[in-house]
């Protein structure tokens, strides 16, 4: 494998980052300015992905298909549901920060289900990034309503808890977002219409804004960036790829405070900066029994 990435792989990686930070900004508007309710946005914008990948579904069945879906569903509908009811109270540059949470969750999760071994370098990523995101949500007056942070860290902690798994499973990245966007419909349909009103409403109200959210989330991030980071991971080497995506929770930082607002005090920057710290030792070791891709966060 090459030594190191080529400027065309780069000017890819930076894509990715800049639409996966661009997303948590353009989901709190989603969700908060234009009102949408969170169980629904996630909906709307599995239909999209269905609706580009729905080819997919139709090459056959992959093996052990209720577990795909079930882990598929972790990973996105029931992970980014979490995230964006968190969104409506809670800023975009503090969710991307919690957002990091999921590395060293993913570690200790493989630890205890996949016999995973830590050594004391990814130990101590593990606690500083810990420790980061903990300071960081901890800064309310920062950061935004801490419930809402709260149901941002369950979104990632229900993400890494399946990410361990997704490396046993027999299909690829791209035809298991097909599969994840119709277990997320299966699921999230229902609990829209049961716990939510007002869906009609908030598109009716802006229905060019909600179109154009739907269209980014959908077929910009899921399927554009998403599709592009796995090829380039299936291209090259897994420890060129993944430390790039630390790059992320920077871009979700400055896009939230220029596009939003949000504001940044030394809780965040100094939890972020321990967070980031933790996150990069965490991925620059070697993992036996962890699917790289989705250690830095559930990307699906």
């Amino acid at each position: 494998m090459p030594k190191s990435l080529p400027l065309s792989a780069l000017g890819i990686m930076l894509f990715c980052n800049v639409a996966w930070a661009l997303n948590v900004v353009v989901s709190k508007v989603a969700v908060s300015t234009l009102g949408l309710p969170p169980l629904f946005y996630t909906v709307l914008r599995s239909v999209m992905v269905l609706a580009v990948l729905f080819p997919l579904l139709l090459r056959g069945r992959p093996a052990r298909l209720p577990l795909v879906m079930l882990i598929g569903f972790a990973v996105t509908g029931g992970s980014f549901g979490l995230q964006f009811i968190g969104l409506q109270t809670a800023t975009p540059s503090a969710v991307g920060i919690v957002n990091l949470a999921g590395a060293p969750l993913t570690v200790l999760f493989a630890v205890i289900f996949l016999g995973e071994e830590v050594r004391w370098r990814r130990r101590l990523g593990m606690a500083l990034a810990l420790g980061g995101v903990g300071l960081a949500i901890g800064a309310p007056s920062e950061a935004g309503d801490p419930v809402g942070l709260g149901f941002a860290f369950a979104g990632v902690l229900i993400g890494a808890f399946a990410s361990v798994f997704v490396k046993r499973l027999e299909v690829g990245a791209v035809s298991l977002q097909a599969w994840a966007g119709l277990a997320s419909l299966f699921v999230m349909l229902p609990a829209t219409l049961l716990f939510e009103t007002g869906q009609i409403a908030a598109v009716e109200g802006a229905p060019i804004a909600v179109a154009g959210c739907v269209l980014f989330a959908g077929l910009v991030v899921s399927v554009g960036a998403h599709s592009a980071y796995f090829r380039l991971f299936q291209a090259h080497d897994a420890n060129l790829i993944v430390p790039l995506t630390l790059l992320t929770p920077l871009l979700t930082i400055a896009f939230g405070t220029w596009l939003t607002g949000d504001t940044i005090g030394w809780s965040l920057i100094v939890g972020g900066g321990l967070a980031i710290i933790g996150v990069a030792i965490i991925v620059i070791r070697p993992s036996r029994n962890i699917f790289k891709p989705l250690l830095v966060r559930p990307r699906l």
